[in-house]
C-alpha cells in the first residue's frame, strides 16, 4: 500500500520539495512514527536535512552534519541499518536544538543506497521507548531504495545551493593512477553498463517471486553447464574459479536476502539490485582483500540474475557511442578496449589496472590518457555524465562545475599548442647542442603503433612487444599469422630499424588459452626466455616467422629476461637452427641477423663482458631491472614509490654496463618506462646512453630535451655525483636544478 502511494506522490507533477514533504508524511503515517527526515549526502560529503514530517520545519536545509557525526552520520558511514530505543543514550548521538527532536526517543535509520554508494540517510523517530521489528526495518530500507532512485534522477539538484548539489549528481572530484599522459574531456560510456531499473514497485508479489525463483534457477543451470563443458571439466585453476562461482550461486543468505526484499512489494529486479546494493556498501568498507575481492564474484552474479529478469542484453551497441567518449571500467583486456572506434575514443578510466598492465600499454600505443585505481568508479558515474580525465596527474572530474570545465579547456588548449610546437621538431634530428647524437625510438607492439614512425619523427622502433598479437588473440596465432604480423611491421616501419622481442609472456602477462601455473613470485618465475627455452617450438615458430617476414631486411631480435651468458647462448642456437633450414629450404633470409640481450636481470650485470662480447647489442628494460634491484614489486601500491629511478644505485649499474658493452663494441640502447620521462632521459644520456625507446607520446617532449642540451657539463655533473661516496642517494633535485639552470625544458 505505502509503495503504491509512494509511487502516486513521485508521479505527480508537482515541485521536488512539495513531493518530498508528501513523502514523509506518507512514510510517517505508514510506520506509525511521530517524524520521518531525509537527510541528502552533498557534493561537499555532507548531510542536509531535505524534508521532515514532526521535526521543525525551518531546520530543512539549514541542518548540515559531517558524514560520521551523529547516528544519521554513523548510518551514512557504515551503510548499514541502526535501531535504537533510545537515541539519546547512544554515544554517537549529537543533538541539533533548531529540529526539536529533543522529545523523541526511539530511532530507526537507514542508508539511501544506490550501487554501493550513500546518497542521504532515512530516519523515522518516535516520543515512546519503541522496539522496532525487523520488518519494520526491511520497509524502511525498500523505502529508501524508492528515494535512491529520485536522488539519482537529479531532481533534487534545483534544492541545493552552489557547492552543496546532492553529491549523487553534484559534481565530484577524485584522484587515481595515472597510466597513460594526456587530458580527455568528453562523456561517460560504461564499459559494461550497470542495468538501470525501471519498474521498483510490483504490482502482483507473488508474481515478482517467482520470477526471481525462475532468474535463479536458469543463473545456477547455466553456471553447470558451463563447468560441463568438455574444455573446463578436467579441473585447473578456471574451474577452481566457477566453482567458487558456484558456491555463490547456491549461497542461501544471498538467495534469502533476495527473496525477503521481493515480499516487502518491490519487483525482482529491485530485489536483487537492493540486496546486491547493500552488500557491496558493506564489502567496499571491509579491508580484507578476500571479501573485497568477492564482491566482483556478487557483482557478476546480479548482473546475470538480472539479464535474465529483463530478457536482452542490455550492452550497449559500440556503434552508438558519442563522439567524445570516455570509458569507465572495472577492468577490462586489451582486445576490448580495440573492438571501440579509436576516433570516438577520448580517455579511459579503471577500477583496476597497473602503470605495467596490458591495457595501459595498449591505451599508451594508441594515444588516449588513462586513470586507474578508482574504487568504485563505475557506481559514481551515469552513462553519458560529463567527465574530465587527466592521465598526468590522475584527476578525474565528474560532472565538473562549469568553471573547471572551462580550466580544463584552457590547459587542453594549451597541450596541443605544445603538441603542435613539438610537431614542429619531428624532422630535426636529435641532436645535443654539442653535436652528440641520440636515437630517439619508440615503443610498440600493435600494428595501430605504426603511424607514430612518422607522425613522431623517430628513427625506429626500439621495442616491438611480440607477445600483444598473442595477448589480444582467441587463440595461439599459427606461423602464418605471426609472419603476417611482422612482415606488416616490416611493411610499415619503411627504411627505419625495428627490433622485435621474443615472446615475454608469464608472470603478469597470462594468454587466456595456455594454463595458468600457480606460482608465489609469477615475476620471479617461469616467464619470457624461460618459457622458450624450456618449450623451444614455441620460439622456433617464432624465429622462423621472423626471418620469413625480413625478407632480405635487416632483422633484429632482442630476447627477455636473461639472466646468464648460456641462457642467450641456447636462444641464439635455435635461432641460428631456424635461419640455416631456411637457407637450406632455398628461402629468402634477411640480408642480415643481430640478436641481442635484455639486461633486465641483475646476475646478467656481473657477465657484462661476456654477454657484450656474445652479443650484438644490448638492451636495458628498466621496469624489471628497477624492481629486481631494488626488491620491489612494481604492481604492490604499498612498495612501489619506495624507489627513485634516478637513485645512485640503478644509475651505476647502467653507467657500468654502457662502460664495459662499449669496450666490445656493443652498443646499449634503454627501453623501459625510464627512457620516456625528460628527467630521467636526461640523466641516462648523462651517464653515456645514446639510444632510448619510448612511447610516441614521450618522443616531443624528449627531443626539445636534447636540442637544448650540452652533454659535457652533464657528464661532468652526474659523474661526480655518483662518484662521491657522500653525494645525494637520489640525484633528482641535482638534475632538475641542472635543467632548470641551463633552460633545459623537463
Amino acid at each position: 500500500m505505502l509503495l503504491r502511494r509512494l509511487r502516486e506522490v513521485m508521479a505527480e507533477p508537482a515541485p521536488a520539495q512539495l513531493r518530498l514533504d508528501r513523502i514523509t508524511v506518507l512514510i510517517a503515517s505508514n510506520m506509525v512514527s511521530e517524524v520521518c527526515s531525509l537527510y541528502v549526502m552533498r557534493a561537499d560529503k555532507t548531510l542536509e536535512l531535505y524534508a521532515t514530517e514532526g521535526l521543525n520545519r525551518e531546520a530543512v536545509h539549514l541542518t548540515a552534519m559531517s558524514a560520521g557525526e551523529g547516528l544519521v552520520g554513523l548510518i551514512a558511514t557504515n551503510a548499514e541499518p541502526l535501531a535504537l530505543q533510545d537515541a539519546q543514550a547512544h554515544p554517537a548521538f549529537s543533538y541539533r536544538p533548531e529540529t526539536g527532536e529533543e522529545i523523541y526517543h526511539s530511532f530507526l535509520g537507514v542508508p539511501v543506497l544506490r550501487g554501493g554508494n550513500t546518497l542521504g540517510v532515512l530516519v523515522v523517530q518516535n516520543r515512546t521507548h519503541r522496539v522496532y521489528t525487523e520488518e519494520e526495518v526491511e520497509a524502511l530500507q525498500t523505502t529508501a531504495m524508492v528515494l535512491a532512485e529520485l536522488i539519482a534522477s537529479g531532481e533534487l539538484q534545483s534544492l541545493g545551493g552552489a557547492g552543496q548539489e546532492p553529491a549523487a549528481r553534484g559534481p565530484l572530484q577524485i584522484r587515481g593512477a595515472p597510466l597513460a599522459d594526456g587530458l580527455g574531456l568528453g562523456h561517460v560510456v560504461l564499459h559494461e553498463p550497470r542495468i538501470v531499473i525501471g519498474n521498483i514497485i510490483a504490482r502482483d508479489v507473488e508474481a515478482e517471486i517467482a520470477r526471481l525463483e525462475t532468474a535463479i534457477g536458469e543463473v545456477r543451470s547455466s553456471i553447470d553447464a558451463l563447468l560441463e563443458r568438455g574444455d573446463i571439466a578436467h579441473g585447473g585453476e578456471h574451474r577452481d574459479v566457477l566453482e567458487t562461482f558456484r558456491m555463490f550461486a547456491n549461497d542461501q543468505g544471498w538467495l534469502r536476502r533476495m527473496r525477503e526484499a521481493a515480499k516487502t512489494g518491490i519487483t525482482a529486479e529491485a530485489a536483487v539490485e537492493r540486496v546486491l546494493s547493500d552488500s557491496r556498501a558493506r564489502m567496499l568498507r571491509s579491508t580484507d582483500p578476500y571479501i573485497r575481492e568477492r564482491m566482483h564474484d556478487l557483482e557478476d552474479l546480479a548482473n546475470r540474475m538480472l539479464h535474465r529478469l529483463i530478457g536482452k542484453d542490455p550492452v550497449r551497441s559500440r556503434a552508438d557511442m558519442p563522439d567524445n567518449a570516455i570509458l569507465v571500467a572495472r577492468t577490462m583486456g586489451p582486445a576490448a578496449l580495440l573492438d571501440y572506434d579509436r576516433a570516438r575514443l577520448r580517455g579511459l578510466v579503471l577500477e583496476e589496472g597497473g602503470q605495467t598492465s596490458h591495457i595501459a600499454i595498449v591505451a599508451r600505443a594508441i594515444g588516449i590518457p588513462v586513470v586507474s585505481e578508482l574504487e568504485n568508479a563505475t557506481s559514481l558515474v551515469e552513462a553519458g555524465d560529463a567527465i574530465i580525465i587527466d592521465g598526468g596527474t590522475g584527476d578525474v572530474q565528474i560532472r565538473p562545475s562549469p568553471n573547471v570545465e572551462s580550466a580544463y579547456a584552457e590547459k587542453a588548449r594549451l597541450r596541443a599548442r605544445r603538441q603542435a610546437q613539438y610537431r614542429k621538431l619531428r624532422d630535426r634530428p636529435a641532436v645535443t647542442k654539442d653535436g652528440v647524437a641520440i636515437a630517439l625510438q619508440l615503443n610498440a607492439g600493435l600494428l595501430v603503433d605504426l603511424p607514430n614512425i612518422v607522425e613522431t619523427g623517430a628513427v625506429g622502433i626500439g621495442l616491438f612487444r611480440t607477445e600483444l598479437q598473442f595477448m589480444i588473440a582467441e587463440r595461439m596465432p599459427s606461423a602464418k599469422d605471426q609472419q603476417a604480423l611482422y612482415s606488416a611491421v616490416f611493411q610499415s616501419a619503411g627504411d627505419v630499424p625495428v627490433t622485435f622481442r621474443s615472446l615475454d609472456i608469464g608472470g603478469d602477462k597470462l594468454l587466456p588459452y595456455m594454463p595458468r601455473i600457480e606460482e608465489e613470485n609469477p615475476a620471479l618465475g617461469w616467464r619470457a626466455i624461460r618459457i622458450a627455452l624450456d618449450r623451444p617450438a614455441l620460439m622456433r615458430i617464432q624465429a622462423r616467422a621472423l626471418l620469413r617476414a625480413a625478407q632480405g631486411r635487416h632483422l633484429r631480435i632482442m630476447f627477455p629476461m636473461v639472466a646468464s651468458c648460456s641462457e642467450f647462448a641456447r636462444a641464439r642456437q635455435l635461432v641460428q637452427g631456424e635461419l640455416e633450414w631456411l637457407q637450406r629450404s632455398g628461402g629468402k633470409v634477411p640480408s642480415k641477423l643481430s640478436l641481442g640481450a635484455m639486461i633486465e636481470v641483475p646476475s646478467l650485470l656481473f657477465e657484462i663482458d661476456e654477454i657484450a662480447r656474445e652479443a650484438d647489442f644490448l638492451s636495458v628494460g628498466s621496469n624489471d631491472l628497477m624492481q629486481f634491484l631494488f626488491a620491489v614489486d612494481r604492481g604492490n601500491k604499498l612498495v612501489a614509490d619506495r624507489f627513485d629511478t634516478l637513485s645512485r644505485a640503478p644509475l651505476r649499474a647502467i653507467r657500468h654496463a654502457v662502460a664495459r658493452a662499449s669496450l666490445q663494441g656493443c652498443p646499449v640502447t634503454i627501453c623501459g618506462e625510464t627512457a620516456g620521462r625528460p628527467l630521467d632521459a636526461m640523466a641516462l644520456i648523462g651517464i653515456g646512453i645514446r639510444s632510448l625507446s619510448m612511447s610516441a607520446a614521450s618522443v616531443g617532449p624528449l627531443k626539445a630535451m636534447v636540442l637544448a642540451l650540452d652533454t659535457r657539463p652533464l657528464a661532468q655533473l652526474v659523474d661526480a655525483a655518483l662518484d662521491d661516496p657522500h653525494g645525494p642517494e637520489v640525484l633528482r633535485t641535482l638534475l632538475a636544478e641542472f635543467a632548470k639552470r641551463e633552460k633545459i625544458p623537463v
